[in-house]
């Protein structure tokens, strides 16, 4: 409805002002109310970034560009790693990784909106203008076709998101209820081996260091094969092996800690090739007009995972140590199979309209 821009510089700035506020909150409520502030917007704004990158390169660039954004986010756990070693009150940690952001603002004066949005908005001329400020900027001559660039209606098609567009039409429905059950997974799995190994730690820092590390070989494998092999055969491996890990971590005995660090290290592994995966494949699914809503409704129950993670986590653990892990493995072989039953996107267009999403799977 607003464009992708104007999204992400809103929650930039929402980000960065909270964040600060929380270093300097005078209670733990206050503290709650910024964080909770912090963590609505900030997925939200790291979202629609992707899907604006996404939306600016064509389907041989969208596997390179996705994992690469993905790999930044990785290189920021491992700085955190060193700055929560360094500042241990956690003060200062919050103002060491929220100014920096502040920087992002800048992006009003040099990141043009999408080409894509706008034509699905029929501002045709801006979306004309972005394209030929980019054809500069590659040294490339734009060719005459793009002089003529019109938004492909369909009969009903609407231009403004609803809820409803998500669920209106089979496939896309389908396709829906898997995503969000897949970020939900993602979520789960992803925070619950964090919290899992942070209970069972003998160095904190460490730990986490060991399997932030991970990450970067889990981009390596999805750059060989996503464009090779395609989007759902390696997410299905990952969730598998993220499951199976899981499995293995529980039944390891503690006095072979170092297998136990190797299984959860691999599990992982495996979840942050799901992570990755998704981010590229769930903007993939869903036409133009309808990206940033699909993908932000998908993600949010990234959040709800999240939430539910800790009592996973810290309550099913009185009951026995690794039955977390046990309860991981099981909703992580589940999403193995689920995402089979999503279309293959490797080497096809982004969908224009939901004409375009139905017909994914021919």
């Amino acid at each position: 409805r607003f464009g992708r821009k104007p999204c992400l510089l809103v929650t930039i700035l929402i980000n960065s002002v909270s964040g600060v506020l929380m270093a300097f909150a005078p209670s733990y409520t206050w503290t709650v109310i910024f964080r909770l502030i912090q963590g609505l917007v900030s997925k939200g704004g790291w979202l629609t970034g992707y899907v604006l990158i996404a939306e600016f390169v064509g389907s041989n660039y969208r596997r390179a560009v996705g994992i690469t954004y993905q790999m930044a986010f990785t290189l920021g756990l491992l700085i955190l790693t060193a700055l929560a070693y360094a500042l241990p009150h956690w003060r200062w940690l919050q103002l060491a990784v929220t100014l920096p952001s502040f920087f992002f603002l800048l992006y009003y004066w040099c990141l043009p909106e999408s080409p894509r949005w706008l034509i699905a908005q029929k501002q045709n001329d801006k979306a004309v203008e972005v394209i030929k400020h980019i054809a500069k900027g590659n040294k490339k001559k734009l060719p005459l076709s793009f002089q003529n660039l019109s938004s492909e209606d369909e009969d009903g098609e609407k231009l403004k998101p609803s809820f409803l567009d998500l669920v209106r039409t089979p496939q896309i429905r389908k396709h829906t209820l898997i995503l969000m059950y897949s970020w939900f997974t993602s979520s789960v799995l992803y925070q619950g081996l964090i919290m899992h190994m942070g209970v069972a730690a003998e160095n904190m820092y460490l730990d986490f260091f060991y399997s932030a590390l991970v990450e970067f070989p889990a981009a390596f494998i999805l750059m060989l094969t996503l464009d090779r092999i395609g989007r759902r055969y390696p997410w299905a491996a990952a969730n598998v092996m993220a499951g199976g890990a899981c499995l293995v971590t529980a039944l390891v005995p503690d006095t072979l800690y170092w297998l136990k660090m190797t299984a959860a290290c691999l599990g992982r592994m495996g979840i942050t090739m799901c992570y990755e995966i998704i981010c590229v494949v769930n903007p993939e699914l869903y036409p133009t007009f309808l990206r940033n809503l699909g993908v932000l409704v998908c993600s949010s129950m990234c959040d709800l995972g999240g939430i539910i993670t800790p009592f996973l986590v810290y309550r099913l653990a009185e009951l026995w140590h690794e039955l977390p892990l046990v309860i991981f493995a099981v909703i992580g072989l589940i999403d193995g199979g689920l995402v089979l039953l999503l279309p293959e996107m490797k080497g096809k267009a982004l969908p224009e309209t939901i004409e375009d999403a139905e017909n994914l799977h021919r």
